[in-house]
């Protein structure tokens, strides 16, 4: 019987370190899975930012480009001032079409402004630096935005 009881002794031991084992394991997990969702967590924040940024750069683009009835030749990019890590960039086109006719033999011509606002959090939006781009704290969102004028030939007139 004696024999029997020495090679039952070091059975706990072994247990409770099996035991830990599987505990220690579960603490990584948990730790991981914490960790991603609080990644998850500021990305999502992060994203919502820049949507709103471009949405405000589309804003700003068609204000200036029916104000005065042109776009700005070249995109204007700047750092969106509340938050310094979100660089906004807007572009603009103005192409003019006929739609239909406004009294007989005269055609209407219309000019329409496609806005474009991108806004990301690099220092040049969209960024072309595919380190930055794949990068887990890199975030791009981009909006566009169209209005149109009748365009006598030098002015925006209507729509009425």
């Amino acid at each position: 019987m004696k024999a029997r009881q020495g090679l039952q002794r070091g059975f706990g031991a072994v247990a409770a370190i099996v035991v830990l084992v599987i505990l220690a394991a579960l603490a990584a997990a948990i730790t991981t899975l914490s960790t991603a969702q609080h990644l998850t967590s500021a990305q999502d924040l992060m994203a919502t930012r820049a949507l709103w940024a471009a949405h405000a750069g589309t804003e700003w683009g068609l204000h200036r480009a029916l104000k005065s009835a042109a776009c700005d030749e070249t995109p204007q990019s700047w750092t969106y001032p509340d938050d310094a890590e979100l660089t906004v960039t807007v572009s603009c086109a103005q192409p003019t079409y006929k739609d239909g006719e406004t009294t007989p033999g005269i055609a209407r011509e219309l000019r329409v402004f496609t806005v474009t606002a991108t806004a990301c959090s690099a220092t040049t939006c969209p960024a072309t630096d595919p380190n930055r781009v794949a990068s887990a704290g890199y975030v791009e969102r981009q909006r566009v935005a169209v209005a149109y004028c009748e365009w006598d030939g030098s002015a925006c007139t209507g729509p009425d």
